[in-house]
Protein backbone atom coordinates (compact mmCIF):
# COMPACT_ATOMS: atom_id res chain seq x y z
CA UNK A 1 0.00 0.00 0.00
CA UNK A 2 1.27 3.51 -0.79
CA UNK A 3 1.00 6.63 1.12
CA UNK A 4 -1.07 9.72 0.44
CA UNK A 5 0.38 12.07 -2.34
CA UNK A 6 1.45 15.13 -1.14
CA UNK A 7 -1.23 17.77 -1.90
CA UNK A 8 0.94 20.29 -4.17
CA UNK A 9 0.33 23.67 -3.34
CA UNK A 10 -1.00 26.10 -5.85
CA UNK A 11 0.86 29.01 -5.45
CA UNK A 12 0.90 32.86 -7.65
CA UNK A 13 1.19 31.13 -11.15
CA UNK A 14 -1.75 28.86 -10.17
CA UNK A 15 -3.54 32.06 -8.88
CA UNK A 16 -3.01 34.15 -11.93
CA UNK A 17 -3.41 31.79 -14.40
CA UNK A 18 -7.17 30.62 -13.02
CA UNK A 19 -7.42 34.12 -13.01
CA UNK A 20 -6.60 34.62 -16.76
CA UNK A 21 -8.67 31.72 -17.56
CA UNK A 22 -11.89 33.60 -15.94
CA UNK A 23 -11.32 36.71 -17.68
CA UNK A 24 -9.71 39.01 -15.39
CA UNK A 25 -6.91 41.46 -15.25
CA UNK A 26 -4.30 40.83 -12.48
CA UNK A 27 -3.00 44.52 -11.84
CA UNK A 28 -0.97 43.39 -8.68
CA UNK A 29 0.36 40.20 -7.04
CA UNK A 30 2.27 38.95 -4.28
CA UNK A 31 3.20 35.82 -2.60
CA UNK A 32 4.35 34.06 0.22
CA UNK A 33 7.66 33.42 0.25
CA UNK A 34 9.00 35.84 -2.32
CA UNK A 35 12.63 35.63 -1.05
CA UNK A 36 14.72 34.22 1.31
CA UNK A 37 13.99 37.26 3.80
CA UNK A 38 10.62 35.59 3.95
CA UNK A 39 10.96 33.09 7.05
CA UNK A 40 8.95 34.79 9.83
CA UNK A 41 5.56 36.53 8.92
CA UNK A 42 5.04 39.47 11.26
CA UNK A 43 2.67 39.09 14.11
CA UNK A 44 -0.77 40.67 13.66
CA UNK A 45 -2.57 41.87 17.39
CA UNK A 46 -5.48 40.07 18.36
CA UNK A 47 -3.85 36.43 16.85
CA UNK A 48 -2.47 34.31 18.21
CA UNK A 49 -0.74 30.63 17.99
CA UNK A 50 -0.67 30.11 14.25
CA UNK A 51 0.25 32.30 11.39
CA UNK A 52 -2.57 31.77 9.08
CA UNK A 53 -4.00 35.74 9.65
CA UNK A 54 -1.29 37.03 9.75
CA UNK A 55 0.21 35.39 6.76
CA UNK A 56 -3.31 36.33 4.67
CA UNK A 57 -2.70 39.77 6.43
CA UNK A 58 0.91 39.96 4.94
CA UNK A 59 0.04 39.12 1.21
CA UNK A 60 -2.94 40.97 0.89
CA UNK A 61 -1.20 44.13 2.25
CA UNK A 62 2.01 43.49 -0.50
CA UNK A 63 -0.32 43.30 -3.14
CA UNK A 64 -1.95 46.70 -2.15
CA UNK A 65 1.24 48.05 -1.50
CA UNK A 66 2.34 47.28 -5.06
CA UNK A 67 -1.07 48.60 -6.66
CA UNK A 68 -0.52 52.04 -5.60
CA UNK A 69 -3.44 54.58 -4.87
CA UNK A 70 -6.80 53.47 -5.18
CA UNK A 71 -9.27 55.81 -7.37
CA UNK A 72 -11.67 57.65 -4.84
CA UNK A 73 -14.68 55.75 -4.41
CA UNK A 74 -13.61 52.03 -6.09
CA UNK A 75 -14.51 49.33 -3.97
CA UNK A 76 -12.83 46.08 -3.54
CA UNK A 77 -14.15 42.68 -2.76
CA UNK A 78 -12.51 40.48 -0.15
CA UNK A 79 -12.22 36.91 -1.56
CA UNK A 80 -9.78 34.22 0.65
CA UNK A 81 -9.12 30.32 -0.63
CA UNK A 82 -8.10 28.10 1.78
CA UNK A 83 -8.34 24.26 1.35
CA UNK A 84 -7.48 23.78 5.11
CA UNK A 85 -8.35 27.30 7.03
CA UNK A 86 -6.66 27.75 9.86
CA UNK A 87 -5.43 23.98 10.68
CA UNK A 88 -2.82 25.49 14.00
CA UNK A 89 -5.80 27.07 15.71
CA UNK A 90 -8.12 24.31 15.04
CA UNK A 91 -5.90 21.83 16.30
CA UNK A 92 -4.86 23.97 19.44
CA UNK A 93 -8.55 24.41 20.27
CA UNK A 94 -9.49 20.35 19.83
CA UNK A 95 -5.89 20.03 22.05
CA UNK A 96 -8.12 22.21 24.60
CA UNK A 97 -11.02 21.12 24.66
CA UNK A 98 -9.70 17.00 24.70
CA UNK A 99 -8.02 17.65 27.60
CA UNK A 100 -10.90 19.37 29.43
CA UNK A 101 -9.48 22.90 29.57
CA UNK A 102 -11.36 26.14 28.59
CA UNK A 103 -10.59 27.85 24.77
CA UNK A 104 -9.74 31.41 25.48
CA UNK A 105 -12.01 34.40 23.64
CA UNK A 106 -8.89 35.07 20.91
CA UNK A 107 -8.78 31.13 19.67
CA UNK A 108 -12.62 31.24 19.52
CA UNK A 109 -12.46 34.53 17.38
CA UNK A 110 -9.45 33.26 14.94
CA UNK A 111 -11.00 30.00 14.46
CA UNK A 112 -12.80 31.72 11.59
CA UNK A 113 -10.81 31.92 8.43
CA UNK A 114 -12.16 35.26 7.53
CA UNK A 115 -12.01 36.75 10.84
CA UNK A 116 -8.62 39.02 9.56
CA UNK A 117 -11.01 40.36 6.92
CA UNK A 118 -12.04 43.19 9.33
CA UNK A 119 -8.65 44.40 10.28
CA UNK A 120 -7.94 44.29 6.03
CA UNK A 121 -11.01 45.94 6.12
CA UNK A 122 -10.21 48.53 8.28
CA UNK A 123 -6.49 49.36 7.83
CA UNK A 124 -6.99 49.57 3.61
CA UNK A 125 -10.68 50.83 3.46
CA UNK A 126 -12.26 47.52 1.56
CA UNK A 127 -16.18 48.19 1.91
CA UNK A 128 -16.39 45.42 -0.72
CA UNK A 129 -18.19 42.06 -0.10
CA UNK A 130 -15.94 39.61 1.78
CA UNK A 131 -16.25 35.71 0.51
CA UNK A 132 -14.66 32.60 1.94
CA UNK A 133 -14.18 29.67 -0.66
CA UNK A 134 -12.42 26.16 -0.73
CA UNK A 135 -10.52 26.57 -4.19
CA UNK A 136 -8.92 28.70 -6.63
CA UNK A 137 -11.41 27.98 -9.17
CA UNK A 138 -14.32 29.27 -6.64
CA UNK A 139 -12.41 32.34 -5.54
CA UNK A 140 -11.99 33.52 -9.20
CA UNK A 141 -15.56 32.83 -9.83
CA UNK A 142 -16.76 34.16 -7.19
CA UNK A 143 -14.61 37.37 -8.23
CA UNK A 144 -15.75 37.56 -11.33
CA UNK A 145 -19.05 37.33 -10.33
CA UNK A 146 -18.97 40.07 -8.26
CA UNK A 147 -16.96 42.17 -10.75
CA UNK A 148 -19.56 41.56 -13.70
CA UNK A 149 -22.54 42.14 -11.04
CA UNK A 150 -21.27 45.73 -10.14
CA UNK A 151 -20.73 44.75 -6.68
CA UNK A 152 -17.12 45.38 -6.93
CA UNK A 153 -15.15 46.97 -9.43
CA UNK A 154 -11.84 44.64 -8.51
CA UNK A 155 -11.53 42.04 -5.67
CA UNK A 156 -8.39 41.21 -3.73
CA UNK A 157 -7.87 37.17 -4.01
CA UNK A 158 -5.89 35.76 -1.40
CA UNK A 159 -4.84 32.06 -1.20
CA UNK A 160 -3.26 31.12 2.27
CA UNK A 161 -3.11 27.31 3.99
CA UNK A 162 -0.25 26.83 6.39
CA UNK A 163 1.95 23.83 7.08
CA UNK A 164 0.57 20.98 8.19
CA UNK A 165 3.57 18.99 8.62
CA UNK A 166 7.02 20.11 10.08
CA UNK A 167 8.65 19.65 6.47
CA UNK A 168 5.73 21.77 5.19
CA UNK A 169 6.23 25.78 5.19
CA UNK A 170 3.61 28.21 4.87
CA UNK A 171 2.17 29.55 1.27
CA UNK A 172 0.20 32.14 0.26
CA UNK A 173 -0.41 33.87 -2.64
CA UNK A 174 -2.48 37.21 -3.59
CA UNK A 175 -3.70 38.78 -6.55
CA UNK A 176 -5.76 42.35 -7.23
CA UNK A 177 -8.65 41.12 -9.74
CA UNK A 178 -10.20 43.34 -11.77
CA UNK A 179 -11.96 43.46 -15.19
CA UNK A 180 -10.10 44.10 -18.47
CA UNK A 181 -9.96 47.71 -19.23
Amino acid sequence: MTGAAPIAPPGLACLQAAAAAAGLDVPAAAAWPESDDDREVRPLAGFIVSTFSPLLAEVAERVLRRRGERPPGRVTALVIVTALGDVTSAAQVAQTVDAGGRVGPLLFFQAVPNAVAGYLAARWDITGPVVCVGDIAAGLDVARLLIDDADADEALVVWVDVAVTEDDRDQAAAILAAAPE
